[in-house]
């Protein structure tokens, strides 16, 4: 079953003929309306893992009474013959259902791909921290882990930018660790144990600042994300779980002075992880962890942009791709698409 963006996208390519298809998504708005012929209407709006659509039901649609049964939040299906114009996505002869409960459960979890390569990170995560050798950031951040599970993987990255998704939290900081884990063994000066720490929990707060429900696709503004923002939470959080950590664990922490020290160097790589206070960052980098936790969290945000716009954006011309903010002008293809690869030309990426 295609996604949303996957739907656009194979509907903006079909040259303008329609598409039999049906995708699973959640309601996000609907709203009765009427036309200034007084024809009826709903507003339908919905979401899924990967992107959003908006249409118009109208009153001559089998969808147009079901509508009257459904409401924002509610799961459902819909089928009919999706086409692209000037105003977007549209669908013609819709109908609606809403979805089984055993049916929504599938759905959040995502495709089988998905779900594996969700269980996949976080199995990769919890591996690396396990092996960890300095045994007070090893058991801060296997005890975050574990009491957290359930939120980190579901809470999106960003709000619009990169990962902005459920479950983009994880994927984005389960590739920072494997970028942290290749870079840090070149860097003598790097303590790697601090390093991937700071990778676990820079973007920690976001599991309050870009939430997701334990059921559903939207996420909405709340008090403590909006008032104290992720790099302050993520402090606080830190702090939390260092606490209790040393509080269960009072021998790993006995000198003192040693311990405050790590907690501090660990707190400002939270800190200073957006590099400039432009940015959002109290403090600028002040240690070789720190550059390299803000290099490399940038390295992956951007290259998670370029995916989608080779996912979301029309090819204006050959090889280029419509401007996707906030990356500037027009973005190419990747040479790896166009060099020949054994002989053969080399498959494009799947959108």
């Amino acid at each position: 079953m295609l996604t949303l963006t996957e739907l656009s996208r194979q509907a903006g390519a079909n040259g303008g003929a329609e598409l039999d298809e049906t995708v699973w998504a959640q309601i996000e708005t609907l709203r009765q309306g009427r036309t200034q012929n007084d024809k009826p209407f709903f507003d339908l709006e919905i979401v899924d893992a990967d992107g959003r659509a908006k249409f118009k039901i109208w009153s001559d649609s089998s969808a147009f009474d079901q509508c009257h049964d459904l409401q924002a939040g509610d799961f459902c299906e819909l089928s009919g013959r999706f086409f692209v114009n000037n105003f977007g996505l549209n669908v013609s002869r819709p109908t609606l259902r809403t979805l089984a409960d055993d049916e929504v459960e599938i759905f959040l979890q995502g495709s089988p791909a998905v779900a594996k390569l969700n269980q996949d990170n976080w199995d990769y995560m919890v591996s690396v921290f396990t092996t960890l050798q300095e045994p007070r950031l090893r058991e801060v951040s296997l005890a975050a882990l574990k009491s957290l599970e359930k939120k980190w993987r579901r809470a999106a990255a960003a709000r619009t930018y990169h990962h902005a998704r459920r479950g983009g939290l994880l994927e984005h900081t389960s590739q920072m660790l494997r970028l942290a884990v290749a870079v840090a063994p070149l860097y003598p000066e790097v303590c790697p144990d601090l390093l991937y720490c700071g990778v676990l929990f820079h973007d920690a707060g976001k599991m309050w600042e870009n939430n997701y429900p334990k059921r559903g696709f939207v996420s909405k503004p709340n008090r403590r994300g909006e008032l104290l923002g992720h790099i302050s939470l993520g402090i606080e959080i830190t702090n939390k779980y260092w606490n209790q950590t040393k509080e269960a664990n009072s021998e790993l922490f006995a000198n003192t002075a040693e311990s405050e020290l790590v907690r501090d160097h660990l707190l400002h790589l939270i800190a200073a992880h957006h590099g400039t206070r432009e940015f959002g960052s109290p403090v600028t980098p002040r240690t070789p962890e720190a550059w390299l936790l803000h290099h490399i969290d940038n390295i992956d945000a951007k290259m998670e942009m370029l995916r989608r716009v080779y996912v979301e954006k029309d090819e204006v011309a050959p090889g280029l791709y419509d401007r996707r903010p906030p990356l500037e002008g027009l973005t190419a293809a990747p040479l790896s698409w166009n060099l020949p690869a054994d002989g053969d030309t080399a498959v494009k990426m799947a959108a």
